[in-house]
């Protein structure tokens, strides 16, 4: 584990999304293969997704972001099955930058945050 930030997503700033992006970049030149997984705020992690799909256009590694509608500590938390589930995805899934959440696999462009349905579901490109 490598933390990089502890703050709210919300509070995320254009620096702190590449702050990631170097960090990925020194992990990928260190173990070549090694898939990467991202717990990350549910606010703004396609905003993160589509950044590091623009720094990452071929990454070469599975690039996975993840996290948790009710976090670790509340009752019913959903983070530690979608965790699990992330660490799965990284050793199946091609290279790429996805959101692994409630059992499913999205291309980071490809999908959006519902507060409704209290997940991320499919979305048009971008």
């Amino acid at each position: 584990m490598i933390p990089v930030s502890n703050k709210d997503s919300l509070e995320m700033t254009a620096d702190d999304r590449a702050e990631l992006a170097r960090k990925i970049a020194e992990i990928v030149a260190r173990c070549d293969g090694c898939p990467i997984v991202i717990t990350h705020g549910t606010d703004t992690m396609t905003e993160t997704g589509r950044y590091l799909q623009r720094a990452f256009p071929q990454p070469g590694v599975p690039i996975i972001l993840t996290g948790a509608m009710r976090p670790l500590g509340f009752e019913g938390s959903d983070g530690l099955q979608n965790l699990t589930e992330s660490l799965l995805a990284a050793r199946l899934l091609a290279p790429g930058v996805y959101i692994v959440f409630h059992g499913q696999v999205f291309p980071a462009d490809r999908t959006r945050k519902d507060r409704e349905a209290g997940s991320f579901v499919p979305a048009e490109p971008g």
